[in-house]
């Protein structure tokens, strides 16, 4: 099972991409950063399945509402930070297009 994106985890991510040789990364435009965030992202919707899949085996018997209530909080965190994470790029992007040419 992954663990849920959290803030610390993404940077971790990001650091782990950009520590990578320049020859990997050299001409692609910042790709170590569009890596870290597929990986992000993958991860993401990983945290979401594991939810369902936990829900299952409750209805279904087999398992906990324990483990149901833990991997929605997970679910739920993870979706939290990807919003946030979405608001400020969304963010960024406005105040690029802001500045003068």
């Amino acid at each position: 099972m992954t663990l849920p994106l959290a803030p610390a985890g993404a940077a971790a991510a990001y650091r782990a991409a950009d520590a990578l040789p320049n020859a990997a990364t050299a001409g692609t435009g910042g790709a170590g950063f569009g890596a870290a965030l597929t990986r992000a992202m993958e991860q993401a919707v990983e945290v979401g399945r594991d939810a369902d899949t936990a829900t299952t085996r409750a209805l279904t018997g087999q398992g906990s509402v324990t483990d149901v209530v833990l991997a929605v909080g997970r679910a739920e965190l993870t979706l939290q930070t990807a919003v946030a994470v979405r608001d400020r790029v969304v963010a960024a992007y406005q105040d690029v297009m802001r500045m003068p040419i």
